[in-house]
């Protein structure tokens, strides 16, 4: 723990789910904390939570990551306070179900610009600092989605896509720096998110609690992509061997059948 004194992580989402819980980690390892969220009520209740048990700092930030300026925002405030950061953690995301040419062009717009834009704008801003440093590391968070057409949550499947493929790509290009890049494939966790979004069957779902310790695991192994969960990791094998357009009526009927359970609760 002593190691990490003095590190700053930054992390986004960080005021439910797996943004939530890896703040947790962080803290319990001796990190301090740099957490972004729109609900700033909940990151001020986590970070006094958090500094009952642990001697570290912590800093919130509560801004919508979805408006025009909010990345550069949020790192003006981390340059006022003088601060540098040693991980970054791309959490925050946004996704929404059903019908493409029934879901709200909002949302969708919304959605690519949390889950891609502000991903990429934070990344590239933070890794120039990292780079002249000659150190630090990134967790991109994606999802098992990613491997997979999604038929009934289109945008969301896509920008996760994305996410695999940018982390991939600047994984590669940041190692002569001492740089890593981790990008996180969770399937379907137990979160707030995941609720809404109606994501699949969350009676079998990994907890947000377990999903982020493996997450962190991997973070310090340097480990290119995790996949919690043996089955998650099973299906991602088999997304890779079942035919494209098989595997969308396979997601179709799934997504079908939790939007259904969605609008029973």
């Amino acid at each position: 723990m002593l190691s990490n004194k003095g590190k700053n992580v930054l992390i986004t989402g960080a005021s439910s789910g797996i943004g939530y819980e890896l703040a947790k980690v962080f803290a319990k390892s001796g990190y301090n904390l740099i957490l972004v969220a729109r609900r700033l009520d909940r990151l001020q209740q986590l970070a006094e939570n958090l500094l009952k048990d642990y001697n570290v700092m912590i800093k919130v930030i509560g801004i919508d990551l979805i408006k025009s300026n909010s990345v550069e925002e949020v790192l003006e405030q981390i340059k006022n306070w003088n601060l540098s950061i040693d991980i970054l953690v791309n959490n925050a995301g946004v996704g929404i179900c059903g019908f493409f040419n029934e879901t709200d062009l909002k949302k969708d717009v919304d959605t690519i610009q949390l889950n891609i834009i502000a991903l990429t704008k934070l990344t590239k801003l933070v890794v120039k600092e990292m780079v002249e440093r000659r150190s630090g590391k990134i967790l991109n968070v994606a999802s098992t989605g990613a491997y997979q057409p999604g038929p009934l949550i289109s945008v969301y499947y896509a920008t996760k896509a994305y996410v695999v493929s940018f982390s991939e790509a600047i994984y590669n290009e940041f190692k002569p720096y001492n740089i890593t890049v981790t990008v996180l494939c969770p399937g379907t966790t137990s979160t707030e998110f995941s609720q809404n979004a109606g994501k699949g069957d969350l009676k079998n779902a990994m907890s947000a609690k377990k999903v982020a310790e493996i997450a962190y695991k991997g973070l310090m192994k340097d480990k290119r992509i995790v996949i919690p969960g043996s089955l998650n990791k099973f299906l991602v094998f088999m997304s890779k061997i079942i035919p494209r357009n098989l595997l969308a009526i396979i997601v179709r009927k799934i997504q079908y059948k939790a939007m259904k359970e969605m609008k029973k609760n």
